[in-house]
């Protein structure tokens, strides 16, 4: 389906990368295990699910070499393994994982088995993967545990098969995004990338499940206030119409930071989502994560790559990145994602309609 730009909506003035996603950085990967099942509802059987798991590869060799990590919390109800760690040592070494609220505890347990088995040495050193997740139950019948291990196993080695590829990401209602909705229609998995002056990438991937429909803004348009103008209420599509759910972000660049400004890298995700019309509801969760290619560390924390670090004043055009890739991957998240059928008869229409396109992009 049709990105932003290929439909002439054109989100801030800096330039994109080759394929205006995160994979624009060098050595980063995405993959999708993408669970869509209908069976009958429990305990028969495990009913509808529309779920699954995305895995984000920083560095194939991130266990032995962690790279420079921060996060930021605009809103805290939601979940995020590894989080405390990547603050107290700013450092990661693992993916980034994406999935269900409540497939959390599969999909960490899962990601523990797979760095054990990449790292046989990581017996005597307990790696802490980086497991994130968004309610998806609107869609998604959540009383069963629907991912299982094979899923996990399969996004990964999904996303270090896509490594350097000339085009994005699958968007939308795929992997962790199945069965995610945002601003009342579908939402999911959304990408983009910013290069500054300078030449360093910055790439954003978002897991979208937040906001209510009038609170949408499509590049600086009230385009949510528009479509309750243009149609009543009983000719409105349907879907969900509650403003929790969360979204995680995911945030890396190639320029040299520390953990700290890699943190400070990730708090500007949450000005890129203001600018679609978020406001951070009391029940969702929003949670981001910034990290550096550009600066490699050992298993210490000392740092092994001789670069001059990118640091105060110098990061404006990373911060102006950050935000610009952010706002446009909401709504890539929505535009790629096809209309969804879930659980109870629920259903969650895609942005990428006939009747609404005229309003994105006149």
């Amino acid at each position: 389906m049709p990105r932003a730009r290929d439909l002439g909506i054109a989100v801030g003035a800096m330039r994109t990368g080759p394929t205006n996603s995160v994979l624009d950085i060098a050595g980063v990967g995405v993959g999708h295990a993408t669970v869509h099942r209908d069976e009958p509802p429990p305990p028969v059987g495990r009913g509808l699910a529309r779920t699954g798991v995305t895995t984000v590869v920083l560095a194939e060799d991130a266990y032995l070499r962690p790279l420079p990590a921060g996060g930021a919390v605009l809103n805290g109800a939601g979940e995020c393994t590894g989080f405390l760690s990547a603050a107290e040592w700013g450092s990661a070494e693992s993916p980034v994982l994406l999935t269900s609220t409540l497939q959390l505890g599969r999909v960490y347990d899962a990601a523990c088995e797979v760095l054990l088995e990449r790292h046989p040495e990581a017996a005597d050193d307990v790696p802490i993967p980086v497991v994130g997740e968004c309610d998806d139950s609107f869609l998604n019948d959540c009383r069963r545990m629907q991912v299982t291990a094979h899923d996990v196993r399969a996004s990964w080695e999904a996303a270090l098969a896509g490594r350097g590829t000339s085009d994005p990401p699958a968007e939308g209602a795929v992997g962790a995004g199945t069965g995610m909705s945002c601003f009342g229609f579908k939402g999911g998995i959304g990408t983009a990338s910013r290069v500054t002056d300078d030449g360093h990438t910055v790439g954003v991937l978002l897991l979208t499940n937040f906001g209510r429909r009038h609170e949408l803004v499509v590049a600086g348009r009230p385009v949510g206030r528009m479509l309750e103008d243009a149609a009543p209420a009983d000719q409105a599509p349907s879907g969900p119409d509650r403003p929790a759910g969360s979204c995680l972000g995911v945030v890396v660049t190639d320029a040299p930071l520390d953990g700290a400004s890699c943190a400070r890298l990730a708090r500007r995700i949450g000005l890129g989502l203001a600018r679609t019309g978020s406001v951070a509801h009391h029940s969702s969760g929003e949670i981001f994560l910034g990290f550096s290619t550009g600066l490699r560390l050992d298993r210490d924390g000392r740092r092994i790559t001789d670069r001059a670090l990118v640091t105060g004043a110098a990061l404006d055009p990373l911060f102006a990145a950050t935000v610009e890739a952010a706002e446009e991957s909401v709504l890539n998240s929505m535009l790629g994602a096809a209309t969804t059928h879930g659980r109870d008869g629920h259903v969650s229409h895609s942005l990428h309609d006939p009747a609404l396109l005229p309003l994105l992009t006149r």
